[in-house]
């Protein structure tokens, strides 16, 4: 039988629903700006993957992530899961900086191809998306993560 060395991680969030509650009141961008700022608090799903350093500009935001064991697969690399879930919240945040007060969104599609595996020796990512299209009632955007190479990883 093989032994391991057990780890742990533990992280908190705050409420959700105190965040939601400024959707009304404010533009998506206000809204980001007020999360980058530390005005208003992320939401758990940053806490949760560990997500940093969040820009946002009108139609374009940018994250990054720093690779850690606990995002890996069996594979030994980052699950595909969290590289879509960093390039969700990319491109969905960049169609959000463009919406009025009280515009709600919800991602349609994702479609991701992985172009390099990632590990804790990748080194620090950085995911930016930004808007293609915006109509009335759909938008289109699109994330690109890059390692700090700036090669695109997916």
């Amino acid at each position: 039988m093989t032994q391991t060395q057990e780890r742990s991680r533990t992280f908190t969030w705050s409420d959700p629903a105190a965040g939601a509650a400024h959707l009304g009141r404010r533009s998506g961008l206000e809204l980001m700006r007020a999360m980058i700022a530390g005005e208003l608090a992320a939401p758990p799903i940053m806490h949760l993957i560990d997500m940093s350093r969040m820009e946002a500009e009108e139609g374009r935001v940018a994250v990054e992530l720093l690779p850690q064991e606990f995002h890996y697969n069996p594979l030994g690399t980052v699950h595909g899961g969290v590289l879509s879930t960093l390039l969700d919240t990319a491109a969905a945040c960049a169609v959000h900086t463009t919406l009025p007060p009280g515009v709600g969104y919800t991602s349609l599609d994702l479609n991701v191809k992985f172009l390099r595996p990632v590990t804790v020796d990748t080194g620090t990512l950085r995911c930016e998306g930004t808007v293609l299209q915006r109509g009335r009632r759909t938008a289109l955007a699109e994330a690109r993560l890059t390692d700090p190479a700036d090669r695109l990883v997916a």
